[in-house]
C-alpha cells in the first residue's frame, strides 16, 4: 500500500494542510510533506503519532473508504498490512464497521521494532510467539519471549516491540477495544 497516498488522502478528507496536521500531531511539517511522498517510511509508532492528529487509528487509516461487510471468513491476501516492511500487522477482520476486538498476525524482521518511541493506548493486549524470538518492553521491564511464550497487559503501560534475533518473529495477537 502507499502510504503517502493513503495519507494525503486521508488529509484532504478531513480538509486538513499539511501544516495544520502537522500541527494537531506535534511534528514537523516536513513530517508530513516526506511521508507523503514516501521519501521516508514511518515506523509504527510514528505513524500513529501522525495519525492522532486526525484523529484515527492505524486500522481505520488502513481501511478508510473501504464497504464494510459481514464476512466470517478471510483469504491470507485479504488482511491489509498496517505496518511497513519490516513490521507487518496484518489486521483480521478489516472489513467490519464496528470492531470490538482487534486480532493481527505480526511479522518482525530482524533488527525491527515497533519504533523509537513507547506505545501508550487504550485496553489491553494479548499474543503468543509463533516462530522466531521477541524483545517485549512493558512499563520498562524487558524480556525475551520465545516460541509458545505469551504475554497480556494493560496497554496503558508504555510498551515496545523489538526483534532482537537473526530470525524473523511471528507472533498472533490481539487487543480489545480496537484502538490501534
Amino acid at each position: 500500500m502507499d502510504i503517502g497516498a493513503r495519507l494525503r488522502m486521508v488529509r484532504a478528507r478531513f480538509g486538513l494542510s499539511q501544516r495544520e496536521l502537522a500541527k494537531r500531531a506535534g511534528v514537523t511539517n516536513g513530517t508530513i510533506s516526506l511521508i507523503e511522498q514516501n521519501r521516508v517510511s514511518p515506523s509504527v509508532s510514528s505513524l500513529k503519532k501522525v495519525l492522532e492528529g486526525l484523529p484515527m487509528t492505524l486500522s481505520d487509516f488502513f481501511t478508510f473508504d473501504a464497504e464494510p461487510e459481514h464476512k466470517v471468513f478471510y483469504n491470507a491476501d485479504e488482511l491489509p498490512n498496517l505496518g511497513n516492511e519490516k513490521v507487518q500487522l496484518f489486521l483480521v477482520g478489516a472489513s467490519h464497521e464496528r470492531r470490538d476486538l482487534q486480532i493481527l498476525r505480526e511479522f518482525y524482521e530482524p533488527g525491527a521494532d515497533t519504533g523509537p518511541d513507547m506505545l501508550i493506548h487504550e485496553g489491553q493486549e494479548g499474543g503468543v510467539i509463533i516462530s522466531g524470538s521477541i524483545e517485549l518492553t512493558v512499563n520498562g521491564v524487558s524480556r525475551i519471549l520465545n516460541p509458545g511464550d505469551a504475554y497480556y497487559f494493560d496497554s496503558q503501560q508504555p510498551h515496545r516491540f523489538r526483534n532482537v534475533a537473526a530470525e524473523p518473529c511471528e507472533i498472533v495477537s490481539a487487543s480489545s477495544p480496537s484502538t490501534f
